[in-house]
């Protein structure tokens, strides 16, 4: 770290090229140059940023665009990590030389009576190194290779870690040496008020003060380690020869005898790699896998081949026993024909025993009563027919003059119907060409609303956020009469029903500017009644199921977010799977605002008693789990509301005697997010995180996970440091009052 007036060499010291002279190179170049020497590439990785702290605002110098990066202490270790800066890979000196200049050609300086080019920011280099550390191998028996080889397997690789600061410090001179006015003046007063914190902490340490403020500025924030820390501090003090700045000079000697006096231990930081073991561990189970396949397929293919074996078997079985069957049969059939031709035989004989005539006598009897009966039933067969072929002839002659009646009769009814349809068809076109420009010029006048708006927008910026009905409405009522009237007198000339069938259209572009209008009247309490029983609730859930368009996405979820802040509503979307729809939603979009309008519309569930445990059930807190990835301020703010609605419930239910057993926001694993983001930068992030931490805390069963999260240490801080006078006292009266958190008070040295 390099301290002193402007104009005094820290620049020079520190971030010096050395292009023209290798002599006059920085500490950032030599630093670098041996890094790069002790490291090896196959188990070493060298990753840097650079960052630069102006106005109180953290900026990214190799993405000026990221100029608002987040600064996340780690609740149990306390180490501080930044998640939003880039972070660049390097493997040569010249890589790293062109990233020093793209940085520098970013840095914020000015003009002033000390330096002509004078840094008005601190600038930060963080250099990071991983090396994996093979360890030893542990002595065992031949006899047990196999157990050895699969516990080498299973133990993770040790990373060791290290992390390089270098921090060149914006001058530390008086305002009216610096001669600094207008803008320069106050981006003066930002630096001097940063050093100011950073010489208060090092007074605090040097002193061995119970209490080292340093939360009074990012700058401290950032440095925690470097005073009092883990880390190996050297501190770089340059001063000018002019007597007229003696008052500077003795203030920077001073400055830097102080800070001798602090002491810091060094750590060294390892920790198992589990990633590259778990990477491994994937590798060997796909070829087990591999191996499983292809043992399962050569044993399908086996079975498939006794199969067809067993299958040639039982035919030939079946061949051979139908064979035996035929010859019994034949053989049967044999000794049947023998047996008759005998009986007859001795019928004959028998015959010509009795004697000749009595024989012809009977047979010709027999032959005139056989023709007899045998004219008879063909006469009998013939009346039937004759008379069965009337009675169908008649019948078919009925059927044929009734089906030309009720033909004709139908053929009438079909013409009418026809030229009905033919006339409403044409009405229905034109209504539908007539709704189509009313909403193309609905929509133009809304774009032209919201554009206006986006250029003249709001003068003070809410010091929370509200839900999207909030914003709907705010937007509604600001951009005038004109959007309001245009959508009342459409809804007025074409009705409800209508405006909900064009939801169902095949156009695109008309469904859009549907789901548009009746997010519109959804943001009017007096309408939304309406829409629910006209069916524009159901017609929105299978709107957001059905479309693959991100804008009737982002629409829909806030016409739904509208709708469910009526008490009734929330226990129709429960009840028609508007939360499985949602979360649907969540995961397949990309745009922050749709991720906004979803969240907000979770957010609004969350605050219904009654659906506690099915909207956890059908996954609403995982999906506000998974929303927090994107990472955008105001997504968060509306995951931070529906985590405090939906603590402030379960509160109320176990204060009444309704809820037993642990939280089902800590049962899903929202606790560390909340202690996460319960101190972040954004005011509407950390003011419901604070009050959803207060209303965990009421139930003394989540107390033990709260204590093992960290949740202790932010519920002190909230009881003393809270703006909010009723979120203080909450917080104080649970800390008095649970036993679990008196006895951690006590465990973890705590004054309270």
């Amino acid at each position: 770290m390099a301290y002193g007036q402007t104009g005094t060499g820290k620049t020079y010291t520190l971030g010096r090229l050395g292009e023209e002279d290798t002599a006059n190179r920085g500490i950032m170049v030599r630093a670098m140059e041996d890094i790069l020497a002790e490291v090896s590439p196959e188990i070493d990785s060298v990753l840097v940023s650079y960052l630069q702290l102006y106005m109180e605002s953290l900026q990214d110098l190799l993405d000026p665009t990221n100029d608002n990066i987040s600064i996340v202490e780690e609740p149990k270790s306390g180490d501080v990590s930044l998640p939003g800066a880039t972070l660049v890979e390097i493997r040569d000196q010249q890589s790293f030389l062109e990233l020093l200049r793209l940085g520098e050609a970013h840095r914020h300086a000015a003009n002033t009576k000390l330096n002509t080019e004078s840094s008005h920011s601190h600038a930060l280099l963080m250099v990071h190194v991983k090396r994996t550390v093979k360890g030893r191998e542990p002595a065992h028996s031949s006899d047990n290779g196999n157990s050895t080889s699969m516990a080498r397997s299973l133990r993770p690789p040790l990373v060791r870690k290290g992390k390089l600061v270098v921090v060149d410090l914006a001058g530390s001179e008086r305002i009216d040496k610096s001669g600094s006015d207008g803008h320069t003046r106050e981006e003066a007063k930002s630096i001097n008020l940063s050093l100011s914190a950073l010489g208060k902490c090092i007074n605090a340490l040097a002193e061995n003060s119970a209490h080292v403020p340093v939360r009074d500025s990012k700058l401290t924030r950032l440095l925690r380690d470097s005073f009092g820390g883990t880390a190996r501090t050297s501190l770089v003090i340059t001063v000018g020869p002019s007597p007229r700045h003696r008052g500077e000079t003795a203030s920077t000697i001073m400055f830097g005898q102080r800070a001798m006096k602090v002491e810091n231990m060094l750590k060294l930081k390892e920790e198992f790699d589990y990633k590259s073991l778990a990477r491994r561990l994937d590798i060997q189970l796909d070829k087990l896998i591999m191996e499983h396949e292809r043992k399962q397929k050569a044993f399908e293919v086996e079975i498939e081949r006794i199969t067809a074996e067993a299958q040639n078997r039982i035919s030939e079985a079946e061949r051979n026993y139908a064979d035996a069957v035929e010859k019994e049969r034949l053989k049967y059939q044999k000794d049947y024909m023998e047996s008759i031709k005998k009986l007859e035989e001795k019928w004959m004989m028998n015959l010509q025993n009795q004697g000749n005539e009595r024989k012809e006598q009977m047979v010709h009897i027999a032959e005139e009563v056989a023709e007899v009966k045998k004219l008879l039933s063909k006469e009998t067969s013939l009346r039937k027919a004759a008379e069965e072929e009337v009675d169908n002839l008649k019948s078919q002659l009925a059927q044929l003059k009734m089906s030309e009646a009720s033909a004709n009769s139908e053929i009438l009814k079909l013409r009418k119907m026809v030229e009905d349809e033919v006339c409403q068809k044409e009405k229905l076109e034109g209504e539908i060409s007539m709704l189509q420009s009313q909403l193309l010029h609905l929509s133009f006048e809304a774009d032209e609303t919201r554009k206006r708006l986006d250029r003249g927008g709001p003068g003070k910026v809410p010091g929370r956020l509200d839900s999207p009905v909030s914003q709907v409405r705010s937007q509604l009522k600001d951009s005038g009469n004109g959007e309001k009237a245009s959508v009342a007198k459409l809804f007025e000339q074409v009705g409800l029903q209508k405006i909900l069938s064009l939801l169902e259209a095949e156009d695109a572009d008309v469904r859009i500017h549907a789901v548009k209008v009746v997010a519109n009247l959804a943001a009017e309490e007096t309408n939304q009644q309406k829409i629910v029983e006209a069916g524009g609730l159901k017609s929105l859930l299978m709107l957001l199921g059905s479309s693959e368009d991100e804008t009737i996405h982002r629409v829909a979820a806030g016409a739904i977010a509208n709708l469910a802040m009526n008490e009734k509503n929330r226990e129709l979307i429960m009840s028609q799977g508007g939360i499985s729809l949602l979360s649907t939603t969540a995961s397949h979009a990309k745009d922050p605002q749709t991720l906004r309008m979803v969240a907000g519309a979770i957010a609004n569930l969350c605050g219904n008693d009654k659906l506690q445990t099915k909207l956890r059930g059908e996954g609403g807190i995982k999906a506000l789990l998974e929303i927090v990835k994107c990472g955008h301020p105001d997504v968060l703010a509306q995951v931070a509301r529906g985590i405090a609605n939906f603590a402030k419930c379960e509160s109320r239910a176990a204060t009444q005697g309704s809820k037993t057993g642990r939280s089902l926001l800590i049962e899903d694993g929202a606790l560390p997010w909340i202690v996460q983001n319960a101190n972040s930068d954004a005011s509407p992030i950390w003011r419901h995180n604070e009050l959803a931490l207060c209303h965990l805390a009421q139930h003394e069963v989540n107390a033990k996970d709260m204590i093992s999260e960290g949740a202790l240490w932010e519920l002190v801080r909230i009881s003393q440091d809270c703006p909010r006078e009723d979120i203080r006292t909450l917080a104080h009266r649970t800390l008095a009052s649970s036993p679990d958190f008196i006895a951690g008070l006590k465990r973890l040295r705590i004054n309270y």
